[in-house]
This record gives structure tokens, sequence and C-alpha cells, in this order.
């Protein structure tokens, strides 16, 4: 369904109305998505299992979907404007098996808290303008998630909603990550992904209050047979709480476990069409995405020069060390650098730089900034990563990254 002919359903008063309250969504937005998160919850605690509340602690969810309203605000009358962003949330609600019912459930509770946050701003008028504009808002969504749907259904081997996959090898990869190896437990073929998607995970913990969803790249080149997820275990450290599916994954699920998981999913995709280098940049755990483009584009594309620099803290927790150096010295387009920023007494043969990635070090080991780009990490590792590409002139059309939960302002 196309966008344009949706929004012909709004009337140019509502339209005109809904944008009028750009500046107060600009002023006000966080609050009014904080407090729908909380009415959300308390009205309808079932749908705590699809949120992550992690991040809702963070804040990090209600910031997204704050910058969410204001665009859909912002380009009510163009809506075609923010397909992307559209379409990069409705990856994520793919993964996450979001239905049309869930769409009302959000409405009512974005509405009141709306209401509840502008208060007097928010006359009668402005809040039937906003349910109008939030109706049409939402048949966008449906539309695009429909169509995403459709498509993994009819894909060999894919499927929607959740299917069970059992766990066929476990290995450590670092103190902090380890991969787990899945195959469809039906034994059927599963949807070949594409280099830089993520699947869901549903862990169906005993005791636990409800369901838990969380995300995980895939850490393979497509086609392999089975899909790799590479899991750090987040312990808790500096005033956060463990993580509780990662640690589950990484002491309660072993060769044998059965996980429920969603189709892969994703916008960050590797472009295979492209045969200019390739330059992978990874911060930490941030690697997963990019080693499943770095194994296909060895794979498929063996003449296109790859530049792979990776960034962590010391070999300890260094994932895929060993794999990634062989892939050095198998292929000789492959050229790989790895940046430790607090090196062991151990980690002397294993690292190129002291420090972090910076422009001056990319200049230094990029023979050009007329190349493709990816890069995945910590916040601030990516912000100073796109400031250090900025600096070395690289095009903004050649620069592609992915935040692990809701997305961010990457810029300072």
């Amino acid at each position: 369904m196309l966008v344009t002919n949706i929004t012909t359903g709004l009337d140019r008063q509502t339209k005109d109305i809904v944008k009028s309250t750009v500046p107060l969504l600009q002023e006000r937005g966080e609050d009014i998505t904080k407090r729908f998160y909380q009415l959300l919850f308390k009205n309808n605690p079932e749908l705590k299992n699809i949120f992550n509340q992690t991040n809702q602690r963070k804040g990090n969810q209600s910031k997204a979907l704050a910058n969410a309203v204001y665009s859909a605000a912002f380009y009510i009358d163009e809506l075609e404007k923010i397909m992307p962003q559209v379409k990069q949330i409705a990856h994520k609600h793919k993964s996450l098996n979001i239905q049309p019912e869930h769409y009302p459930i959000v409405g009512e509770n974005l509405l009141a808290a709306i209401k509840e946050v502008l208060n007097d701003s928010a006359d009668e008028e402005v809040l039937v303008a906003w349910e109008k504009a939030y109706s049409v808002i939402a048949d966008v969504f449906i539309s695009t998630e429909k169509e995403m749907y459709q498509e993994a259904e009819k894909t060999i081997g894919g499927w929607s909603g959740f299917r069970n996959f059992i766990v066929v090898d476990k290995v450590v990869e670092s103190d902090v990550i380890t991969s787990l190896y899945l195959e469809a437990a039906d034994g059927e073929p599963c949807a070949i992904h594409q280099p830089g998607q993520y699947i869901t995970v549903k862990a169906e913990i005993e005791g636990a209050p409800y369901n838990y969803l969380r995300q995980y790249s895939l850490s393979c080149a497509p086609g392999g047979g089975a899909y790799r997820i590479s899991v750090k275990r987040e312990d808790g450290l500096n005033g956060h709480p463990p993580g509780i599916i990662s640690n589950y994954l990484h002491s309660d699920i072993n060769k044998g476990s059965i996980l429920p998981i969603t189709a892969p999913s994703g916008y960050f995709t590797l472009d295979s069409q492209d045969t200019r280098p390739l330059v992978l940049i990874s911060g930490g755990v941030g690697l997963t995405p990019l080693l499943s483009m770095l194994e296909s584009t060895i794979k498929n594309q063996p003449e296109r020069e790859i530049y792979y620099i990776h960034a962590t803290q010391n070999g300890k927790v260094h994932a895929m060390r060993e794999a990634i150096q062989k892939l050095d010295k198998k292929h000789d387009q492959v050229h790989t650098y790895t940046v430790y920023d607090n090196p062991t007494d151990n980690d002397n043969k294993f690292y190129d730089k002291v420090g972090y990635i910076d422009y001056n070090y990319l200049s230094t080991i990029l023979p050009t900034n007329n190349a493709a780009f990816y890069f995945c990490g910590p916040k601030g590792f990516m912000q100073s990563i796109y400031k250090s590409l900025s600096q070395f002139e690289v095009e903004d059309k050649d620069i592609n990254y992915e935040f692990f939960g809701p997305s961010e302002e990457i810029k300072d």
C-alpha cells in the first residue's frame, strides 16, 4: 500500500493541527513517551514480554519513540519522507512478532499520555487530530509489516512467528562472549539471512513473570545450514544489573537445548553489488554482524579488498581472534587490524595499536575513503567512528551503522 494513498485520508485541518504540536513534542516528547510506557505496562502488563525492560530503565526506548513521534508529526503531510525510519522500526516489529491488534492498545495509551502530559495545551481538537493521525500512521506500519511477514513466509525455509531451533553446538569465544549454533528442530531448511541481520530469541525461564525477547545478530555467513549468534554475557558492572537473558544463555542453555526464534530481520545489511573496498569497524561485541559480512564477502566476492578493524579492551575479551587471523593469513585481499585500549602483558602479538580508533589511525591504514564503511559497537564508540569518518571525508551514503537496541542519535 502506498503511503501517499493512505495520507489522503487526513484533511488539511487535521494535518495543520498535528503540525502545530511539533514545538510541544520537541520540548515534551520524552515526557510523553515515558508516561506512555508507564500507562502501557500498567494497563497491559502482558506486553512487558515484548519490550526490553533494561532499555526502559535506561530511557533509550522512550527517547527513540519520542523521536519517531516527532518525525511523524513533522512530516504528517508527506509521510513518504519517513519511510526509511518506518521500515527500520518495522523490521524490529517483525522480529518481535508485533501484530495488528497491538496498535489500538498502543494508540489508546499514547493518546492518554499526550492528554495527561500536555494538559491544557492538548484540547479536544488536538486529541481528535492526533487520534486520526495515529490511525493513519498505524496503517502505514501494519501495511509495511504485513508485506514483511508475507515475504518471510514465501522465502525458502522462511516462517512467521516463533519456530523452535535446537542448539547443536556451544563455543566459548572469550571470557565474556559465547557462540550458539542453531538448527531448526523440525529438520527442515531455515531461511538464508542477509549479512548483518538479526533474530529474536524467546527465553522461557522457569519461574519468570513472563517470557523475554532479545535480538541477536547472526555472526556467520549466510547459507551454512545453521545460524550462529555470539552473545556477550552482561555481568552487571558500573551499577548496571546483570543481563538476565545473556546470563541465561551462557549458563542454562547447552547443546540440545531448544530456543524459539523469529526469522532473520534487519535493515543493516551488506550491499553485495558494491565492488569497492569494504571497511568493517567493530567495537566489542559489535563484531557480530560484521563477521557475517566479512565471511560472506570472502565467499562471494573473493577479489574485493576488505579492511577489518576491531577495537576491544584486551585479548581476554577479544572474541573470534584466531578465526579472523586465519582468514587474514589465508586470503590476500583481507587486511585485519586490532586495537586494544588496555592490553595485558600476554597480548603483545595480538594487537596493532594501543588506544582507540581515530581519524589519524584510519587515514594511515586505509588507502582510500572511496569505500563502503560499516560499523557497530557501543554508542560512544560509534559516535567517535562517525566523527572520524567525517574527518576522513567519507560521503554519508557510504556510511552504514547499527545500534544494538533502540536507535539513537549518532551525531554529537
